[in-house]
C-alpha cells in the first residue's frame, strides 16, 4: 500500500517537473499534480483496455507503435477530467506520456520484490 501511494508522489513529482520542462505542460500545484496521477492511473486502468483491444490491429500494423499515441491519448484524458492540470499539443502530450511511461516503468522495476 505505501509503494503504491509513493507511486502516485513520485508521478505527481515528474508531472511537476515536467510543467517547468515542457511548454504547454500545465500543472497548477502538487494537488492537481496528485490528483491527475490518481486520473493517470485510473484511466490507464479502465479506459485503456478497452481502446487497446478496439485498436489491436492498428498496433499489430504499427509495430506497437500505435501504443504511444494510446498512452498519449489516456494523458489527454487525463488533462480533461482533472482541474489545474492541462496539455497543449499534440507533440508535448506525446512527449510527457512518453516521459511518464518510462519514469512508471523505471519505477516497477526499483520496486519489484
Amino acid at each position: 500500500m505505501l509503494n503504491q501511494l509513493l507511486y502516485f508522489v513520485v508521478m505527481a513529482a515528474v508531472m511537476l517537473g515536467l510543467s517547468r520542462l515542457l511548454p504547454g505542460f500545465e500543472v497548477r500545484g502538487f494537488v492537481p499534480a496528485l490528483c491527475a496521477a490518481v486520473v493517470l492511473a485510473l484511466v490507464n486502468t479502465l479506459v485503456k483496455p478497452i481502446l487497446f483491444v478496439i485498436t489491436l490491429p492498428l498496433t499489430i500494423l504499427t509495430l506497437g507503435l500505435f501504443l504511444l499515441v494510446l498512452n498519449a491519448l489516456m494523458l489527454w484524458l487525463t488533462a480533461k477530467l482533472v482541474p489545474g492540470f492541462a496539455v497543449h499539443g499534440a507533440v508535448t502530450t506525446l512527449l510527457a506520456s512518453l516521459i511518464l511511461a518510462v519514469v512508471g516503468m523505471v519505477w516497477k522495476q526499483v520496486t519489484r520484490p
